[in-house]
């Protein structure tokens, strides 16, 4: 493989084939219920990013046992990850996260996963992760939305944070030893080849851990929506979101794990999604595309440490070499 992939990544670990089994409990957004704005970012739909989830009114055992079920008899998958999925599930009094990790710390559970904001990080809930995580005997790490490290596109999207936030909390996570995984869109229509070089240094000088990568949809009844029916924003082609990811992934340190390189969303709610081509193809294309070019995750990552130094130390080889 050209690149580091989750599943491999977790059959390593585990020893066999794991599962993420999606959660959803009932939360919301600062960045929707008028903490910090009432809209929400500008691609986000009213079911956020949960439209597979079972509803929120099964308990979380409920929901766990059902997709198990599934799970298990389609996929063949006997060890899972709790993925607490939908909108900022760190947004919640720190006594209900304790309760809600509590009810998911199955037997076959050997991970749970909170995805969340970065302005939805803060020390006492990390220290109160790490007691979980101790008291259950299980690993515990972190998706934080970022999608580009581009500021300015970050204003445009109504994403309510800035770069500095995202840093904060990774440095934060990163003291209590738990696994960070970021979520990044390339193809934002304001971010171009240099912002997905720079979000791939970004996320390798911070050492995070894991990426998800998303191509952006555009989910009906929302301000992106608007402005793509407006034709105020253009969506790049497939072919150069293929070329995207493989630029994004030579940037990317080599030991970076790749939950994903597109998402996907039911065709009923949106006006565009994935060039009308499934998920999977996708993935097919930037693999078949990198195997045609013969290259690999972190074939550019040669920019940390000192790199200008190395002229120095080059000189220093050759003048032993004279000797």
């Amino acid at each position: 493989m050209r690149y580091c992939t989750y599943s491999e990544h977790m059959q390593r670990k585990h020893g066999e084939k794991v599962y993420k089994i999606p959660i959803n409990i009932p939360v919301s957004c600062p960045n929707r219920d008028g903490t910090l704005s009432d809209g929400g970012c500008i691609f986000c739909g009213e079911k956020g990013a949960g439209f597979e989830n079972l509803s929120n009114t099964m308990s979380i055992q409920e929901q766990l046992e059902k997709n198990i079920l599934y799970i298990r008899k389609k996929y063949k998958a006997y060890k899972y990850v709790a993925y607490f999925q939908n909108y900022s599930n760190t947004y919640l009094p720190i006594e209900k996260l304790e309760e809600y990790a509590e009810a998911a710390s199955l037997d076959n559970v050997v991970e749970l996963s909170f995805s969340t904001r970065p302005d939805c990080i803060s020390d006492a809930y990390l220290e109160k992760l790490a007691s979980i995580a101790t008291k259950l005997n299980k690993e515990v790490s972190i998706e934080l939305g970022l999608q580009t490290v581009n500021y300015h596109t970050l204003n445009k999207i109504n994403r309510g944070h800035t770069l500095a936030e995202f840093i904060d909390a990774v440095i934060r996570i990163k003291k209590f030893k738990f696994e960070v995984c970021a979520h990044v869109i390339l193809n934002l229509p304001w971010d171009d080849q240099e912002d997905v070089i720079e979000t791939a240094k970004i996320l390798t000088a911070l050492s995070v851990e894991q990426v998800k990568l998303h191509a952006l949809y555009i989910e009906k009844n929302t301000k992106m929506c608007e402005l793509y029916q407006q034709g105020k924003i253009e969506i790049i082609s497939l072919e150069a979101y293929v070329n995207r990811v493989i630029l994004f992934l030579q940037y990317l340190s080599p030991n970076t794990i790749i939950q994903r390189v597109a998402g996907r969303a039911p065709e009923e709610d949106t006006v565009f999604c994935n060039w009308n081509t499934s998920w999977w193809k996708i993935k097919d294309r930037i693999e078949e595309k990198m195997e045609q070019c013969d290259t690999l995750q972190g074939e550019k990552c040669d920019y940390l440490n000192g790199k200008a130094l190395n002229v120095f130390e080059k000189t220093d080889i050759e003048k032993t070499d004279k000797r």
